[in-house]
């Protein structure tokens, strides 16, 4: 389904002529020579180096005489004191000045980055906004997400008359100085003094003044995850930002999956995993989400919105793919709005990856491999004549790639007993017109399906179980941190690989997959 939205002309303002002021004279007269002002996005000046101007798609010298220190200390006093993040700005504009500091304390580097207020970017989300719900932006450094949280707050201050504090890091929101940007409308504005003490500020702006709508930029540590809580369960509706590229990169951040509902390791009981027709232990949501909605800004044209945040995080911890919006802005002027054809029997599509989120499932069939296999390299086995349980036991022990279906049609090979095949059943006969691989096996037993299992994968190891898998991983992270280097582990089927990568993220440690089913196994590196 497609729909489209009209889009307000793009508007902006930069003050860029009073950040050319603090340039030196030389860098000033190469950039206006240079021309392209209207797309530059940073200059960078760096001791005993050429000055450097850096534009969407390109970087250019500006000078040939290298950068000495009194052009560094020319912009320096030129603007506002460094705070202990090493950032200052020019009172009254968005542009923020950066330094970079040598082991003595001394300014070596300025990164002199152009701040702009883009009026209408809001529009392509402005229902969204406007709802009431609180929001969280996700996306890379650069993509515009404080450039739509400034936005934001403005319309809601001015157009629908809200009561809004805006919770200024580094005043990045608002600009430097005591008197906010205009970017922000009638919005307050409370400065936080060190990023430290963000999470205070965050409490303090609920606690003293009264606020319907708090906007907060870069929440990037477990205190203010649990402050932004806070502020959610008071009733107030809360529009921030966080690094990250999808919500499944969020849900498996240990510091800050608390903003989405977190997760952790559940274990069922034998009833209900045959139920549901998975492990013994899942990993489900622990708490509601902060967030009623989550944007991910692919960049600033196009937006992929989760409207239902414990929804899509409940389907994606079984497995699934959840039900998202597509937003484009075009053009024409116009923003085009596609919901997800991920609806009924769609939408209980299984992931097809690997991550630490994946169960031990596999994404609906496409078309048959030459091996047996579907694209993913998982083996869908109808059974026929056996019992459903031990083939699937085997499947589990085994740590095989392979599902079992109910469907013919959608079946890679049939496994019956030696005494049907005999036979050839209407259901062996239909298997065959289907161009299915019919296989048997002698009797009805579990090491009989064993069996048939490790000659089908070619292997004949079996996998460790779960205290085995979380021992080797921890004893595994403690080498690569003593050692510093990576740390191979034994192939273990999905669900272990899985338990495997969340114990690396909660210890701080990189870890990825390698190899192929059935012989993937995980590798922990030292750092992240």
């Amino acid at each position: 389904m497609s729909t489209s939205i009209p889009q307000a002309e793009l508007v902006s303002t930069d003050n860029l002529d009073l950040l050319l002021n603090v340039l030196p004279a030389d860098v000033r007269v190469a950039l206006h020579g240079e021309g392209g002002l209207d797309e530059l996005i940073e200059v960078v000046i760096d001791l005993g180096r050429r000055p450097e101007a850096r534009y969407p798609s390109r970087a250019h010298y500006l000078t040939e005489s290298l950068v000495d220190r009194e052009a560094i200390q020319y912009v320096s006093s030129r603007v506002g004191l460094f705070t202990r993040d090493n950032r200052a700005g020019i009172e009254r504009t968005l542009h923020r000045i950066s330094a970079i500091r040598n082991r003595l304390g001394e300014i070596v580097g300025l990164t002199c980055r152009v701040g702009r207020a883009i009026f209408g970017t809001v529009d392509i989300v402005r229902d969204y906004v406007e709802s009431g719900r609180s929001l969280l932006l996700m996306g890379r450094p650069g993509v515009g997400k404080t450039t739509l949280l400034r936005e934001a707050a403005r319309v809601l201050a001015d157009d629908l008359e809200k009561r809004v504090v805006v919770v200024d890091t580094s005043n990045e929101i608002a600009g430097d100085g005591d008197v906010p940007h205009p970017g922000i409308g009638r919005a307050r504005r409370m400065q936080v003094p060190e990023p430290d003490h963000q999470h205070a500020v965050m409490i303090e702006a609920v606690e003293n003044h009264m606020p319907e709508v708090i906007v907060i930029d870069e929440i990037g540590t477990a205190q203010e995850a649990l402050a932004a809580r806070t502020i959610a369960e008071r009733g107030v509706q809360l529009i921030a930002t966080v690094h990250g590229n999808t919500l499944e990169n969020l849900m498996i951040n240990p510091t800050l999956s608390d903003l989405v509902g977190g997760i952790h390791p559940v274990t069922l009981s034998d009833e209900e995993a045959r139920r549901r027709r998975t492990q013994k232990t899942v990993l489900e949501r622990k708490a509601p989400p902060t967030f009623d909605a989550l944007i991910e800004i692919q960049n600033k044209d196009r937006f992929l919105i989760h409207p239902d945040v414990a929804e899509a995080v409940d389907l994606m911890l079984r497995g699934y793919i959840p039900k998202t919006e597509i937003r484009e802005r075009h053009e024409a002027g116009r923003v085009t709005i596609h919901q997800s054809e991920v609806e009924q029997a769609a939408a209980r599509e299984p992931i097809a990856n690997d991550s630490p989120l994946s169960p031990p499932a596999a994404p609906k069939k496409q078309r048959r491999g030459q091996q047996g296999a579907d694209e993913s390299g998982v083996t869908r086995i109808f059974p026929y004549g056996i019992s459903r349980e031990r083939l699937e036991r085997a499947i589990n022990e085994l740590g095989a790639p392979a599902i079992i279906t109910n469907d013919l049609d959608e079946a890679d090979l049939l496994l019956t007993l030696k005494s049907h095949a005999k036979h050839q059943s209407q259901k062996l006969r239909e298997a065959r017109g289907h161009h299915v691989e019919v296989h048997v096996i002698r009797s009805n037993t579990l090491k009989q399906m064993e069996h048939f299992i490790e000659e089908l994968f070619g292997t004949a190891q079996r996998f460790g179980s779960e205290a085995g898998a979380i021992q080797e991983v921890e004893d595994a992270a403690v080498e690569a941190l003593e050692n510093g280097h990576p740390i191979e582990l034994a192939p273990q089927p999905r669900h272990l690989r899985r338990l495997q990568h969340l114990y690396a993220e909660r210890s701080g440690l990189r870890s990825q997959s390698k190899g192929q089913e059935p012989l993937r196994r995980v590798v922990i590196h030292p750092g992240r």
